[in-house]
């Protein structure tokens, strides 16, 4: 058995696992409840780093009674982005024009509490070797699909041998361009990024990376260290991090976490502001919280470091934009614009015939005429 195999099998999975849990009976009850709701797992590895009931990497994993007080919010549902509405075959998303999410699992080496998926993730028997056979199918009857995202649960949980089977028959696939792995394990199980995994990997180019960190302290010694063996054979990675209350809201919080990666040659790609998703309201913020952290990264980090804000549709609208409001004006002979000090600018517009009082002055509160 292999270090990170080990480290999965001593996972945390019931309540009397849990580290820092209250003593009270009562509430050790209604915790058990939930983990019948949602399914509970926190491998060894990632229980070793855990400080104290108010750390940023126990607030994520450990389940709490908030979690059952929404199952009644209006707004709430189990499948928020309506992925099984754009399932064409069983377990793979066709939502854009030209790629597909494929579930290749419904298994992770920890169960985030804020999960999208909290209704199939930790479930037995979701996905089987019939309903890969049916994705894979699928990819390689519509010629306009050129890029793939390996999804699940976390596809790097698959056995070296199943995983080298799956990419050999993805890459088989003469329209298939691109081939893309979503997985948090380089950053909660990073024994799993070993030598014969990376020699697999390598054979399948081009490959991406799609991580996930949400706080700087998951960028442990052993995190950088896995995520350099895929850096160091020739994977671009990539990072999404879910914008959580009491955890990473802030934007000192947030700037250590992108410089953090950035160091570690990780792209930061995505802040989500939190889905509608059962069980986890207690986890969102504003959407105005989101894009003040996002003010505040601009212009006081590099560029390199400054993710997209976005918003995942409700109901399968995809992935939106949003950016603070940098338009002050906008007419066919100028735009006015603020920078990251608040300071107004004002552009011409090509073409403009009108000429522009340069000395009117336009307050950088000023409603944005255009759409962000």
């Amino acid at each position: 058995m292999e270090l990170w195999q080990k480290q999965l099998s001593q996972s945390a999975v019931k309540v009397k696992d849990l580290p820092f849990i209250s003593d009270s009976e009562e509430y050790r009850q209604v915790l058990e409840k939930v983990g019948e709701n949602y399914p509970i797992r926190i491998n060894s590895y990632f229980l070793s780093q855990i400080k104290g009931p108010n750390d940023p990497l126990w607030k994520q994993v450990v389940p709490t009674a908030e979690e059952l007080n929404d199952l009644e919010h209006e707004d709430l549902i189990s499948d928020p982005l309506n992925e099984e509405g754009d399932m064409p075959v069983p377990e793979l998303v066709h939502r854009y024009p030209d790629r597909v999410l494929l579930m290749i699992n419904n298994q992770c080496p920890i169960v985030c509490r804020f999960c999208t998926r909290k209704r199939k993730i930790g479930f037995p028997g979701i996905v089987t070797r019939e309903t890969l056979r049916q994705g894979i199918e699928y990819i390689r009857n519509h010629p306009e699909i050129r890029d793939v995202i390996m999804s699940g649960g976390d596809p790097l949980l698959v056995p070296d041998k199943e995983l080298d089977r799956i990419l050999g028959e993805l890459r088989s696939i003469p329209h298939l361009e691109i081939i893309r792995i979503g997985t948090r394990v380089p950053g909660t199980l990073p024994s799993r990024v070993t030598e014969n995994l990376c020699s697999i990997l390598k054979k399948y180019h081009p490959l991406y990376f799609n991580m996930h960190f949400n706080h700087p302290a998951e960028l442990t010694p052993e995190v950088e260290k896995a995520c350099a063996m895929l850096a160091d054979i020739g994977i671009p990675l990539g990072s999404q991090t879910v914008l959580l209350k009491g955890i990473n809201d802030n934007s000192s919080t947030m700037k250590e976490l992108l410089q953090k990666l950035l160091k570690n040659r990780i792209k930061p790609y995505y802040i989500y502001q939190a889905d509608l998703t059962e069980g986890t309201d207690h986890f969102r913020t504003s959407v105005q919280k989101g894009l003040d952290i996002l003010k505040d990264l601009m212009g006081h980090t590099s560029g390199m470091a400054v993710p997209y804000f976005v918003i995942d549709a409700p109901g399968g609208g995809g992935k939106v934009r949003l950016l603070p409001n940098s338009v002050v004006e906008h007419n066919k002979h100028e735009v006015v614009i603020t920078n990251y000090e608040g300071k107004v600018f004002r552009y011409a517009q090509a073409n403009g015939n009108k000429a522009v009082d340069r000395k009117t002055t336009v307050s950088a509160e000023t409603t944005c005429q255009l759409p962000v």
